[in-house]
């Protein structure tokens, strides 16, 4: 393998993370995501996928990509601002802001993108960012870009963005208030009501990150805000296709000034190609399914309630979540390697870990993510396993 002296380092650092039980290992899955799916020849229960309403390998949704790929070709061969706009942008984000209840809507390449590309458009060098301390990688990223003060407000404490908010709001021409809806490790949720009551109080626009919302939360999925019926008191909300709707891209929905500023500013939007032909299709599919359709939506939280249930008995600890989103806390970062590579090796169940950096020193955990196709059998046989090798590791008596 070739190396010189000058990247040698990489290896050292390898080293360093392995020696310290951090090395998370990468699979390889063989063929498409679903309750089961191969990873090295072998059938793995899949626990950790985002794909929470099966709609990644769902047939109508691969149709879709199918027949847009015979009209449209593979890619869309330019920016959005250039040649890259096609009629199946344009519907999308059409029906994105009926379905989230918004005037209008951007779509961008993926979720972490519309982070980046958006919230710099809002926000600049002479305004304030009000951030929540847990919010996702992205968002923490979109903020540096923006060039705003940044104030990090505690996670889901009210009492101090107020405190935050009284002490540094005239410090900033502008002001936005940017949280998770649903934080993606712990699987608690924002509480959107009160952040939406501060921001008006305080002249703050309010920026809600719904990526584990969609398909989840609200009315056939349609997220957070309108799980809290807060239309038109949320001035931003991104998402993305990559979770509840099976696809690749992302959005943010906004009013109608905001998104057509974004299509003049937002650097993914005229510096990166538009989204492909064939993702747009799907996507369009999948909000279909999830308008017309909830019986994946119901079966998602059932097997979730199963899941916590039966490991919760077997004496794991949960944490705080109130969303499918199940964190089996364990601590120790070698331990929960352990655990993970036990449950594979042993059990034939895929359950990734999470450590630092992902989360803080002390409180790694394995994630899991139940998904509407799983079945009653699936959801049992992850909890036995868990028993069994958690036992045997003395993680649980």
């Amino acid at each position: 393998m070739f190396m010189n002296s000058r990247t040698g380092w990489a290896r050292t650092e390898l080293e360093g993370l392995e020696n310290e039980g951090r090395l998370i290992p990468i699979r390889t899955l063989e063929g498409p995501q679903g309750a089961w799916v191969t990873i090295e020849g072998k059938k793995v229960l899949n626990m950790c996928s985002n794909n929470y309403l099966g709609l990644a390998n769902h047939p109508e949704v691969r149709k879709a990509a199918q027949r847009a790929i015979d009209e449209f070709g593979m890619g869309a061969g330019a920016v959005r601002s250039i040649a890259g706009t096609n009629s199946l942008h344009a519907k999308l984000e059409a029906v994105l802001a009926e379905f989230k209840h918004f005037d209008s809507s951007l779509v961008y390449q993926g979720g972490l993108l519309a982070n980046l590309g958006s919230i710099p458009v809002l926000v600049g060098k002479e305004d304030v960012i009000f951030s929540e301390e847990l919010n996702h990688a992205s968002i923490i990223d979109g903020v540096r870009l923006s060039s705003a003060r940044r104030v990090v407000y505690r996670h889901l404490d009210m009492d101090d963005l107020r405190r935050q908010l009284s002490e540094h709001r005239k410090e900033g021409r502008k002001a936005l208030i940017i949280t998770d809806g649903v934080f993606s490790m712990d699987g608690d949720i924002a509480p959107l009501p009160d952040i939406a009551k501060l921001g008006e109080e305080f002249d703050a626009m309010v920026y809600v990150d719904d990526a584990h919302g969609e398909g989840v939360l609200g009315d056939h999925g349609r997220g957070i805000v309108d799980h809290f019926h807060l239309t038109g008191k949320v001035d931003m909300e991104m998402g993305t296709f990559s979770k509840a709707l099976g696809g690749m891209g992302g959005f943010v929905a906004s009013d109608s000034g905001i998104i057509a500023l974004m299509k003049q500013r937002s650097r993914p939007f005229l510096f990166s190609s538009a989204l492909n032909p064939g993702d747009a299709a799907s996507i369009l599919r999948s909000l279909e399914i999830m308008k017309s359709d909830d019986s994946y939506l119901k079966k998602l939280w059932e097997n979730a309630r199963k899941l916590k249930e039966g490991l919760v008995e077997s004496g794991y600890n949960l944490g705080d979540s109130k969303t499918p989103i199940t964190p089996v806390m364990i601590g120790s970062e070698k331990l929960t390697l352990d655990l993970s590579r036990a449950l594979y090796q042993e059990s034939n169940v895929f359950a990734s870990p999470i450590v630092f950096p992902t989360v803080a020193r002390g409180s790694a955990r394995i994630r899991l993510m139940p998904s509407a196709v799983h079945s009653d059998e699936d959801i049992s046989y992850a909890v036995e396993s868990f028993r069994k090798q958690g036992a045997k590791l003395g993680i649980i008596k």
